[in-house]
């Protein structure tokens, strides 16, 4: 048996085609909702979705009360945002149906500015697919897969629909940025002028050739500019947050 699991908020653009995609393969799709006020609900629903609503504590968290939900022996996780393949549709159920591993990575190809990108930010593996009880996730920001069994990698894209527009894109970049700067600082990590100089600059470099993203054009080039615009982001507030924290009484 097969469980779906999506978390969500305000996601009515998004929700149903995420649920087609899985519909014929799921055995259930289970939503996590942490207090959706546009149709996310009212469309799962009509979508033969289980809502259960849960306050946001955090997308890891999310995730692992979800997988607890499930009642399938495989979960599946899918966001919101993103549509399962034909391919890779037809990869789930093989694996489900003879499986040479506990956990599965799938490919997310995201689609950017009118077109899915061939070369930059991708091939970016996930682990999606698992049998119940074998991983768990954690992080503060992103989520990270913790896990002790073998993983394996089926074959299709997961379709990622990330950003509504350039500037959602970047609104979304400068929130990471300031949360990523404020998760170093917590963790003891200190403010270097070569960190704020060429990391930046290797983000770019290795989006752009190392990925390949230049052959996909001047989408290629947007993305690997915005990959070096989060990392100096990213440094440059964790040096504010280290000047507040020295000057707190003038800031």
């Amino acid at each position: 048996m097969l469980s779906v699991l999506i978390c969500t908020k305000d996601e009515e653009k998004n929700i149903e085609r995420a649920i087609k995609s899985v519909q014929g393969l799921a055995d259930e799709v289970i939503v996590v909702d942490s207090g959706s006020t546009d149709r996310t609900v009212e469309i799962a629903k009509e979508l033969g979705a289980k809502v259960i609503f849960r306050e946001w504590k955090g997308y890891p968290d999310q995730l692992n009360y979800g997988i607890g939900l499930c009642s399938g022996d495989w979960v599946f996780v899918l966001d919101a945002d993103e549509e399962v393949s034909k391919e890779l549709r037809e990869s789930i159920g093989q694996a489900i149906k003879n499986p040479k591993h506990d956990i599965y990575m799938v490919s997310r190809r995201t689609y950017y500015l009118g077109d899915f990108l061939k070369h930059a930010w991708y091939p970016e593996w996930r682990i999606r697919l698992f049998r119940k009880g074998k991983v768990r996730f954690e992080g503060l920001l992103h989520e990270r897969a913790v896990f002790s069994s073998s993983v394996g990698r089926l074959k299709g894209d997961l379709y990622h629909y990330s950003y509504k527009s350039l500037k959602d894109q970047y609104l979304k970049t400068v929130h990471y940025a300031y949360t990523m700067a404020e998760i170093m600082k917590s963790d003891g990590k200190r403010f270097r002028l070569y960190k704020l100089i060429f990391n930046p600059l290797w983000h770019f470099i290795k989006v752009y050739f190392v990925q390949l993203g230049f052959l996909d054009g001047l989408r290629g080039f947007m993305v690997a500019l915005s990959a070096f615009f989060y990392t100096f982001l990213k440094y440059k507030f964790l040096y504010e947050l280290e000047l507040k924290e020295k000057f707190s009484k003038l800031w």
